[in-house]
């Protein structure tokens, strides 16, 4: 399994938008970007990957570095009751570095 996390620096959230400096091999690290919504869904509270807009069922949206470097997505979703679930999803389960770019694995 490939963590981009190993090749990123600066990694954040801007928005819905996952930003880091991802190494392309070439010895430069440039900003990769990737709307979380095109690859995010919530299914009934719980993200769901291959979904889309999770954001738009989504209320305190944030990204934690775990101890181990991991980056952690973490956010209260809607469940089918309209109730905020407290959710969370590791990035590194479907999202890859590819020559400086995100890459997302199905």
């Amino acid at each position: 399994m490939s963590y981009f996390h190993v090749t990123a620096s600066n990694i954040r959230l801007e928005g819905n938008e996952l930003v880091a400096n991802l190494d392309n091999g070439s010895g430069e690290s440039p900003e990769a970007r990737i709307d979380l919504n095109t690859v995010l869904g919530n299914e009934d509270g719980h993200f769901s990957w291959g979904g889309k807009n999770f954001s738009a069922s989504a209320e305190n949206i944030c990204l934690e570095i775990a101890a181990d470097g991991m980056p952690i997505l973490r956010a209260d979703l809607k469940n089918s009751d309209e109730a905020l679930v407290s959710a969370n999803v590791n990035l590194t389960e479907r999202l890859i570095n590819t020559f400086g770019e995100f890459q997302f694995q199905e």
